[in-house]
């Protein structure tokens, strides 16, 4: 059984991308550890882009602009980690301006949530040996709407955003894989 299943089993909302790699199970999942979003330019402008409305709002109340933190794997919750997978949590109303998320301080909150119109989206990285050195490294983002008020407001967020996110994902299994294969060659030479 995969760990995320034990945090969403049956999600509405489900993306899986998959890519070979060319280096030990250890050696990729440490890497997909290691992996910072925030070192991906397109995924910085495609956050900047996501902030835009939070941005607006603030200018067109005349609040005082705040200098956003940029939203990045620090703004999700480690919730399991074993040594072919790791599994973050993130909850909120993903739809709003601001992301409206919940705090959560481990799995336990996480598993526990049940507040009206909180959406809750995990996602993973995942390590399967294939044999001779090749390893299968899949990332999986599950979302599971708490009631039907959620899952009304979050559907036409998750069509706008899920094309965007899907191509983050693909460039982060490509940065990976590349990390991993080129740290293998200098080993090698």
């Amino acid at each position: 059984m995969a760990l995320i299943d034990r945090y969403i089993p049956n999600p509405k909302y489900r993306e899986h991308h998959s890519a070979t790699v060319k280096a030990s199970a250890e050696t990729v999942i440490a890497a997909a550890a290691a992996y910072q979003t925030e070192s991906d330019p397109f995924f910085r402008r495609m956050i900047t882009l996501r902030q835009l409305p939070m941005r607006a709002e603030a200018f067109f109340k005349r609040r005082p602009r705040e200098a956003l933190p940029p939203f990045g794997l620090d703004n999700f919750t480690l919730l399991e980690r074993s040594e072919s997978e790791i599994v973050f949590g993130l909850a909120g109303r993903f739809w709003r301006p601001d992301f409206d998320l919940a705090p959560l301080s481990g799995r336990h909150d996480f598993l526990d949530l049940n507040e009206p119109g909180i959406a809750k989206l995990a996602f993973n990285f995942a390590v399967r040996a294939r044999g001779a050195g090749v390893t299968i490294l899949s990332t999986e983002t599950r979302v599971l709407c708490v009631d039907r008020a959620a899952s009304v407001r979050f559907a036409p967020y998750w069509y706008l955003i899920r094309p965007v996110s899907g191509l983050i994902r693909r460039r982060t299994l490509i940065v990976i894989r590349r990390t991993c294969e080129n740290d293998s060659e200098r080993v090698l030479e």
